[in-house]
């Protein structure tokens, strides 16, 4: 019975991806070329192609949040963060500060 039911749960999982309505139709054979058919991440890219036209610098609105946030974050570092490292350095087994984050902590700037 549970190897039926495994076989019935295999075959809808692999027959369900294939019933989507969004497939393209033959008659609509349009194509749309993209802004650059070489990745931005390809060290040949600014070979063949424009990086600026690739990726905008400024076309995530999230990086102007992360602009502004930087310094926040950077103040409740210095101010939360980097004190309750040094109050659980003082008593490891109180806090279970490990030599991992001894390690960590070391290398903060």
């Amino acid at each position: 019975m549970r190897g039926t039911l495994a076989l019935i749960m295999l075959g809808l999982i692999l027959t369900i991806g294939c019933s989507t309505t969004n497939q393209v139709a033959p008659q609509d054979q349009t194509y749309t070329a993209p802004l650059s058919i070489y990745s931005a991440m390809d060290s040949t890219s600014l070979v063949y192609s424009d990086p600026v036209a690739a990726s905008s610098a400024n076309d995530n609105p999230f990086r102007w949040a992360g602009f502004v946030l930087h310094p926040v974050g950077q103040v409740i570092d210095y101010t939360v963060n980097r004190p309750l490292y040094t109050i659980a350095r003082h008593a490891p087994y109180l806090f279970g500060y490990t030599a991992e984050d001894s390690m960590i902590d070391s290398q903060r700037r």
